[in-house]
């Protein structure tokens, strides 16, 4: 009898090393991760498309305040309520079950000086982007903002080890001679019967804008990784909504101290396409702001600030297409250059992006191998 349920006794061990042993299809774990990451995709490339026409719009039908679309840019926070208030109460209703974990409901001091930094900074970054909107043609300050994935690449060096390759090399090197030409294309440009000095002006403030915003996108990385520590969608809410909500008590202040608000009045009456137009251009730009800065936040969290910072410059030549059917703005040969030369480092990044995607899963499939390898030996042993 003891022969007998020997093997037995075995084999049904053997089948619960096989059971416990066997690794899971890594394919079926990253179908979740590549659904988020392409969701996110799409919100920041049509948030931002359409939140920039908009924007453009709004100037070329009268308005005129730079505090009031700074205001737009972050006053649309409320509508995170109904997912934040979703995800809290599924947290909170996990945290019954588990008294020792900490609620991610309250928020900790050192979060709360976080989250009013980054409301501060997106503040000054909103009002510099108003004025180069404002001064600029759009094609002009879409490939202006290209910029932003070479001042991001440099931030992302110093502050989340990013490597710097020379292909990155290349890219930050095309993209700033992208912008160079702009600079001297600058002393003769005319589009929108714009003075040379508000053309530069613009220039600066839009620049200026793309390094600050860059520096907050690898900080926002950082902060994830170091200070936040939570890997859930609600982390991307809360990174969202509070320092929206202490950039739009700052857009308000700026809006009362600058006098601006008495304008708005005759601002409205005076748009083009009448009050109404006028309320629903704010309205549909806060709201697109939203889906953009979702998107972006989330490529952050699940990737990294240098990759959300490649998607936004896939906005670049849809923006400057859009720019010249709907608004006339005039691509000339310069223009031109400096689209190629900015399409041309965008290209050099991704490549690297695609050559770094390739090491590890060459390592995991090399490690996968050897722990195969390892459990069959230790079957054979028992």
């Amino acid at each position: 009898m003891e022969i007998d349920h020997e093997p037995q006794l075995q084999s049904s061990d053997n089948t619960n090393i096989n059971m416990t042993q066997q690794p899971q299809d890594p394919r079926i774990k990253d179908y979740g991760w590549w659904f988020r990451v392409a969701l996110y995709i799409i919100f920041l490339l049509a948030g931002q498309s359409f939140s920039l026409l908009l924007e453009r719009l709004y100037y070329d039908k009268g308005g005129n305040s730079k505090w009031m679309i700074s205001f737009v840019q972050s006053c649309g926070f409320p509508l995170l309520l109904p997912l934040i208030c979703y995800f809290k109460s599924k947290e909170n209703f996990k945290n019954i079950f588990n008294i020792n974990d900490d609620s991610s409901s309250i928020i900790k001091p050192k979060n709360f000086s976080i989250y009013l930094g980054f409301g501060i900074l997106l503040e000054g970054v909103f009002l510099m982007y108003s004025y180069g909107l404002q001064y600029l043609p759009l094609s002009t300050f879409s490939l202006i903002c290209s910029t932003e994935l070479g001042f991001n690449a440099l931030f992302s060096f110093f502050l989340n080890s990013q490597k710097f390759t020379a292909l990155i090399f290349n890219s930050v090197f095309l993209l700033t001679i992208s912008t160079s030409l702009l600079a001297v294309d600058s002393i003769s440009e005319d589009s929108m019967d714009i003075h040379r000095e508000n053309y530069i002006l613009g220039f600066v403030f839009t620049l200026c804008a793309c390094a600050t915003f860059s520096l907050y996108l690898s900080l926002v990385q950082f902060s994830f990784e170091k200070v936040i520590k939570r890997e859930t969608f609600d982390a991307v809410l809360d990174m969202q909504f509070y320092p929206s909500f202490i950039a739009t008590c700052a857009c308000v202040v700026g809006l009362f101290v600058s006098g601006e608000w008495k304008i708005l009045e005759k601002e409205m009456k005076e748009f083009a396409n009448g009050k109404m137009s006028y309320i629903v251009t704010l309205v549909c730009c806060a709201v697109t702001w939203q889906v953009c800065y979702i998107g972006m936040l989330g490529l952050v969290f699940e990737v990294s600030s240098l990759f959300a910072n490649i998607i936004g410059s896939l906005v670049l030549p849809l923006v400057s297409t859009l720019a010249v059917l709907f608004f006339h703005d005039k691509i000339d040969g310069v223009k031109s250059m400096a689209l190629i030369l900015a399409i041309w480092g965008f290209l050099s990044y991704i490549y690297q992006n695609y050559l770094d995607d390739k090491k590890p899963k060459e390592v995991k499939s090399l490690c996968l191998g050897v722990s195969k390898g390892e459990v069959e030996i230790s079957f054979e042993l028992k």
